[in-house]
């Protein structure tokens, strides 16, 4: 049914809207906020581009204290650079950690640029690191200076010693070990740390080692080229007829080691130059020696034992050492058919007299062969003798023995073969053997036997000589007792006639003081027969008046 039978009216139709097109030139303001964001992104990507620096990759072994997005890189305890990522390596040997560095450190992209972790520390050149407690760990960097670059380095598993800003020199030291010494010992300069020691290394040959010590500016000025170095570990003690002497460094090289320098009398000459060698000697003593100078080996043979003596022994000149023992052995003579004990040892000459500064003077090599010849027959020989009585050791000293039995030194024989002496111990030795092979001729049976016999006559003597004393006590002590009353009343009565109360004292007196007036009477006339010797004939003159 149409709206017509409905019988209502038709509606009229409708306009089509008309479209009105907007202006394209005037943008809608909300569009603003998108564009500026935009705008504001690319800026920060671009400068975030701008100020990214190289990639490079660090191998540890372990990735203990780093973490990715946190751990940073510093150089002088400036920021250069961020852990990005730490992975595993595929042969799980080690670890790679991706940093991602900062565009004003490109230049740490230097093939030599060194990297490690920085946490704490304790080792031989103190305690590091222990900032690190409550910062947490970081990577370490020291600035290479190669042209060369490189995306990829090996880390260091320990801190370097001396890094490429460090003020100073660096030195080499050739020893035959490196005793207790370390990476980071201290190196003293009139007991005063001027340096420490950076890196060692075994010589190719194996048969030493070298050094590398660092020493700090300004004290590397006064390391010359007549500068001696020693190691100063420990306690350096000299017991000689002065006392007991004991040196040392200071206390930290007693515990880890050290080394010291000194020039001789001060004299270091011009400064050394950077990486210049030396050697390293054992102690000051052997440091501050004269060069020893051409050295002559020598072989010794002794028909005797060769205990207490052992390689490095000294070998002596009245008290001078000249030389060391090299090695000693056994070897069998067939032309003899006995073993003999051969000793090789190294000598200097030049320790026997003052050296010349006059180079046509240094003797030659034939010059010096005859005169160890002439020494010989001078009776220059070689003799063991014993160094400490409490330890039992040894020493060889060479020294002249007129009385020694002729010898010749044949000088064409290499090495030279110097002959030996006994000495006095082993000469006391032989003189005890004969002894003792006298003493065992004697026939101490036969005389054990005599005694024995002699001693049965004396046990027979004795037996007598017991029974006569036991009759002499019964017979003749009575009578000795009976005499010595006799005598005793014989003394008594001595004792009374010579007292002073006695008359026989009395009358001594009287006969006494007689015989003193006769004897004056008897001086007088001999006074007067003096005088007058005529009147033994005349008679006195007064007596003819009469």
């Amino acid at each position: 049914m149409t709206e017509e039978d409905k019988g209502t009216a038709p509606r009229p139709p409708l306009a089509a809207p008309k479209v009105v097109r907007r202006r394209n030139w005037l943008p809608s303001l909300i569009w603003l906020i998108p564009i500026v964001a935009a705008l504001v992104g690319v800026f920060l990507v671009a400068r975030i581009l701008m100020d990214r620096g190289p990639e490079i990759v660090l191998t540890f072994k372990t990735a203990e204290g780093i973490e990715a997005n946190k751990t940073s890189v510093r150089y002088k305890d400036v920021q250069i650079g961020t852990v990005e990522r730490i992975r595993l390596a595929n042969d799980r040997s080690h670890v790679r950690v991706l940093v991602q560095l900062k565009k004003e450190a490109s230049a740490f992209t230097s093939q030599d640029t060194r990297f490690w972790v920085v946490r704490p520390r304790l080792d031989t050149s103190g305690i590091s690191g222990l900032s690190t407690l409550l910062s947490g760990a970081y990577i370490g960097a020291d600035a290479g200076t190669a042209e060369e670059t490189s995306g990829e380095f090996t880390g260091l598993e320990a801190p370097p010693i001396v890094t490429r800003d460090a003020s100073g020199r660096q030195f080499m030291l050739h020893a035959r070990d490196v005793g207790s010494l370390d990476i980071g010992s201290p190196v003293y300069f009139r007991r005063i740390k001027v340096g420490q020691v950076a890196a060692y290394e075994l010589d190719p040959d194996g048969r030493g080692v070298t050094m590398r010590v660092f020493v700090n500016a300004p004290y590397d000025k006064f390391v010359g080229v007549n500068t001696r170095f020693w190691h100063a570990s420990g306690f350096d003690i000299d017991l000689n007829a002065s006392g007991l002497k004991v040196r040392t460094q200071s206390l930290v090289t007693v515990l880890i080691g050290g080394i010291a320098f000194q020039a001789p009398d001060d004299q270091a000459g011009p400064t050394a130059q950077e990486n210049a060698a030396f050697m390293l000697a054992a102690d000051e003593g052997a440091a501050m020696k004269e060069p020893d100078g051409p050295s002559q080996t020598m072989l010794l043979y002794f028909n005797q034992s060769l205990r207490g003596l052992s390689p490095g022994a000294p070998v002596d000149f009245r008290g001078v050492v000249i030389g060391e023992v090299k090695s000693i052995g056994v070897e069998f003579d067939r032309t003899e058919r006995e073993f003999k004990m051969p000793v090789v040892v190294q000598i200097y000459p030049d320790r026997l007299r003052r050296r010349s500064t006059d180079p046509g003077s240094v003797p030659q090599g034939p010059s010096q062969l005859e005169r160890w010849r002439f020494l010989v027959g001078k009776g220059l020989r070689a003799q063991l003798r014993t160094g400490n009585l409490l330890t039992g050791q040894v020493y060889v000293a060479i020294d002249f023995f007129p009385d020694a039995k002729p010898a010749t030194l044949d000088i064409a024989r290499t090495p030279l073969e110097l002959p030996t002496q006994p000495n006095s111990l082993d000469e006391l030795q032989s003189q005890v053997s004969d002894i003792a092979r006298k003493i065992n001729k004697v026939p101490f049976e036969e005389i054990s036997a005599d005694i024995r016999k002699a001693l049965v006559g004396v046990n027979r003597t004795l037996a007598t000589t017991e029974q006569l004393v036991k009759g002499i006590n019964n017979d003749v002590t009575p009578e000795m007792a009976a005499a010595m009353k006799d005598v005793r009343r014989t003394l008594n009565s001595a004792e009374k006639t010579i007292a002073d109360d006695s008359p026989l004292q009395q009358d001594l007196r009287q006969t006494l003081q007689e015989v003193s007036r006769a004897a004056g009477s008897l001086r007088v006339l001999t006074d007067y027969l003096e005088r007058h010797p005529e009147s033994l004939i005349r008679g006195k003159p007064e007596d003819k008046q009469k």
